[in-house]
C-alpha cells in the first residue's frame, strides 16, 4: 500500500467507539495507519469497527483480513447477497452496529433502499429470486440455531442451484456475523452516523 496515495490524517483524534475505555497505540502502526488512510479516502471514513479492534493492532489485521476475504474475495455468493446474509443475520442477533452499517451497504451494492430496509425488518417480504431465499433461510437457521443444520438444509441449497463452495460460503459469513454481533453488541459499539444515511 503506498501511503502517497491516500491523505495524512490526525489519527490522534479518533474515540474508541466501545463503552470500553481503550486508547489506541501511539504511534499507531504504519500498516494500520494506511488501512485508515485508504478507508477515509475510498468511503469518506473509517468504520468504527476498524477504529475499535485497533488498540490491538495484530487483533486488526486478522479481522480485516478475515473480513475482506469473506466479503470481498471471490466467491460465487455475489457481494451484494454476502451483505444480504450480513444483515439478516445481525437482525436476527440485534446488533445495532453491523444492521446499520450493512444495512447501509445493501442499500449501497442494490442501488435500492427499499431492499436494505427489508433485510432488517423481514427478508420475505422483499423481491428475491428463490435461491436467494432459500440461501437466506439457511443463514436464518445457521445464526438461530446452527446446531439444528443437517443435510436436508444443505440438500435445499444444493437443489436451488449451489455448489458445495457456496455452501462453504454462506456458512462462512452467517457464522462470521454471528460472532461479530456478538462483539459488537457486547462492547457497545457504536455506528459511524454517516451509515445512517448512506445510500438513500
Amino acid at each position: 500500500m503506498n501511503t502517497k496515495a491516500f491523505p495524512k490524517l490526525d489519527f490522534t483524534k479518533l474515540d474508541h467507539p466501545t463503552n470500553l475505555k481503550l486508547g489506541l497505540p501511539e504511534p499507531l502502526p504504519e500498516d494500520i495507519q494506511e488501512l485508515f488512510s485508504k478507508c477515509q479516502s475510498k468511503l469518506g471514513l473509517i468504520p468504527n469497527v476498524l477504529v475499535a479492534f485497533a488498540h490491538r493492532p495484530a487483533k486488526l489485521r486478522a479481522f480485516s483480513q478475515m473480513y475482506n476475504e469473506l466479503m470481498l474475495g471471490d466467491s460465487g455468493i455475489s457481494k451484494l447477497e454476502r451483505e444480504m446474509i450480513a444483515v439478516v443475520v445481525s437482525s436476527i442477533n440485534s446488533c445495532w452496529y453491523c444492521q446499520v452499517a450493512h444495512g447501509a451497504a445493501v442499500r449501497g451494492y442494490s442501488k435500492t433502499p427499499a431492499l436494505g430496509e427489508a433485510m432488517l425488518m423481514n427478508y420475505r417480504f422483499a423481491e428475491l429470486t428463490e435461491k436467494q431465499r432459500v440461501m437466506l433461510d439457511f443463514a436464518r437457521k445457521v445464526a438461530k440455531a446452527s446446531s439444528e443444520v443437517v443435510e436436508g438444509d444443505r440438500q435445499g441449497l444444493r437443489n436451488v442451484g449451489f455448489c458445495e463452495e457456496d455452501i462453504w460460503d454462506i456458512c462462512e459469513v452467517a457464522a462470521f456475523f454471528s460472532m461479530s454481533n456478538r462483539m459488537a453488541s457486547a462492547t457497545g459499539m457504536r455506528p459511524n452516523p454517516e451509515y445512517h444515511s448512506a445510500a438513500r
